[in-house]
């Protein structure tokens, strides 16, 4: 099976900027429970972005690896990429005030990949402003490309920028899903009166194979849409570039 150089280029960039966020992801849990009063991620040394700290075999390298590397070799794998990293410690306790705490510790991982995606977006604004080279390498960047005889640094960066920005987008509705263990999920049971915890959590134990049988039309419900404002807002500043 034949594999071009971009496609190879898309799977690395694609696998490093899901490493990272996902870091940036378990990070900011960490970082936010400890401001709230919990140092157990803290003294765990899960404040850092080094990877090594938050990864998770099977769900930041394994299952990842597959999705990206595996059409490459002709395995039929595909669909929107996510992950998982080894979840955040957090004893709610010792936070002040405990409901508040874990729901701000909670919504701090999905609010950190919002962020990646806003960075990402002003990124390749900035990028279309810088004359002909820059309009060029953001619509290449769009559209999955790289002009392979003009390629340079600015097309790189346009394209790692645009890539951050979809991985970013699928981690966050990813999360965001209201089935345990995910974030959304652990968001809900917050919000749910005490006898439907009781419901909930036996739902819990069948959580696992909910997201990934759901996991794709969920994130394809919000992503799709999502997107196309993303490239409305892009080709807004092409416009005025």
């Amino acid at each position: 099976m034949h594999v071009s150089s971009l496609d190879l280029v898309i799977a690395v960039f694609e696998f490093v900027i899901l490493l990272f966020s996902l870091s940036v992801h378990e990070c900011a849990h960490a970082w936010t429970a400890l401001r709230l009063g919990d140092q157990t991620a803290f003294q765990q040394g899960r404040v850092t972005l080094n990877p090594i700290r938050h990864i998770d075999v099977l769900g930041t390298l394994v299952f990842p690896a597959l999705m990206i590397f595996g059409p490459l070799l002709g395995l039929g794998l595909g669909g929107f990429l996510v992950g998982w990293a080894k979840p955040t410690p957090v004893i709610t306790r010792n936070f002040r005030n405990v409901k508040r705490g874990d729901m701000l510790t909670t919504l701090a991982g999905p609010l950190s990949n919002l962020l990646l995606v806003c960075l990402a977006f002003l990124l390749l604004a900035g990028i279309a402003f810088m004359g002909s080279e820059g309009r060029i390498a953001v619509v290449a960047a769009m559209n999955m490309q790289v002009l392979l005889q003009g390629a340079s640094n600015l097309q790189a960066l346009a394209l790692l920028g645009y890539l951050t920005i979809e991985v970013n987008l699928a981690l966050l509705f990813f999360n965001l899903m209201p089935i345990p263990p995910l974030d959304g999920g652990h968001l809900l049971r917050n919000a749910l009166p005490y006898n439907a915890v009781r419901v909930y959590d036996q739902i819990a134990r069948f959580g696992f194979f909910l997201v990934l049988f759901l996991g794709g039309y969920w994130i394809s419900l919000f992503l799709v849409p999502c997107n196309r404002v993303i490239e409305s807002g892009l080709a807004l500043f092409l416009h005025l570039a």
